[in-house]
């Protein structure tokens, strides 16, 4: 029997080989001085395992709607009375350093939090300077940010119990144009992933619009005549994973000035052949949880 690798490989694309944008066409799909759409909500679904055997889910959300609104919100557990919210862009709410606790389901949270000094790009999400770190029952139970590490040194004591964390999902929502700039890590071992998605006119003047979606520069998919080709899956591999990219795009077509298109890369096992059927029983057997990457993409009329 073959294995997974060599059977997928045939209508896969391996996106470490230099010569996997060869393989495709030679035209080029991405259009001169592109403009990057605005990234407004990026939403991580963490998961966190403590040593007591107890599983627990946290989801960051940061947001940038306009000048005055912009902040991060955590949800422990998908419970909405376990919201809390900062808004570090408000004059009513200039409490960027802190820390906060609350209990909930038995146990003891504990949060603390620097966006002081916080640095961003355009996107809501800090890139540097900052750190957010969250206790469970006395167990350091997820960080995030640059300086997170040297924040545990300072706020705890040493010995202190460290949970394992993984994410296991992401959302982007972003507006503007048709051109998608983000970046991925599909693995907790793997490297961050340039990606770059576009939608322009495939020939000039003839109105036959056409997706390209690259990693790392090297593109991995090419849709053309998009109007008739607006939903569609590739599998690829990143990292030695193998990788479905899905796209819907529906709602630019039939459904303009409402809708928004959706873009999706997650991981799957080797072993595993049903793509996103019955996901979640599958989740339940093998006892794990495989990474994904949502893309909302709004186009402006």
């Amino acid at each position: 029997m073959r294995d997974i690798a060599s059977c997928f490989g045939e209508c896969a694309i391996q996106v470490s080989d230099p010569s996997s944008c060869s393989s495709l066409s030679n035209h080029s799909f991405t259009s001169p001085n592109p403009i990057p759409s605005i990234q407004n909500t990026i939403t991580c679904l963490y998961k966190i395992s403590l040593s007591t055997q107890k599983h627990l889910l946290i989801t960051t959300t940061w947001t940038k709607n306009n000048i005055t609104n912009q902040g991060l919100t955590m949800n422990f557990s998908e419970n909405p009375s376990t919201a809390f919210k900062l808004n570090t862009n408000s004059r009513l709410f200039r409490k960027k350093k802190g820390n906060k606790a609350f209990e909930f389901n038995n146990s003891k949270f504990e949060v603390f939090w620097d966006l002081s000094a916080a640095k961003y790009n355009a996107g809501p999400e800090p890139i540097a300077q900052y750190y957010v770190v969250v206790m469970v029952d006395s167990e350091l139970g997820l960080f995030l940010g640059d300086l997170a590490k040297e924040a545990i040194t300072k706020k705890l004591k040493s010995g202190s119990k460290l949970a394992k964390f993984s994410l296991i999902s992401r959302q982007e929502h972003f507006s503007g144009n048709t051109h998608y700039s983000t970046k991925a890590q599909f693995c907790d071992t793997g490297i961050e992933h340039d990606i770059l998605i576009c939608c322009i006119e495939e020939n000039e003047g003839l109105n036959h619009p056409a997706l390209s979606v690259c990693i790392d520069k090297k593109t991995v998919v090419q849709v053309k005549r998009l109007q008739w080709n607006f939903r569609g899956n590739q599998s690829i591999f990143v990292d030695g994973l193998l990788v479905d990219l899905m796209w819907d795009v529906h709602d630019w077509f039939f459904n303009p000035g409402f809708g928004y298109a959706v873009f999706m890369f997650r991981t799957r096992s080797g072993m595993d052949s049903r793509l996103w059927l019955e996901e979640k029983l599958v989740e339940k057997e093998q006892g794990k949880v495989e990474f994904s990457l949502l893309i909302y993409a709004c186009k402006n009329p």
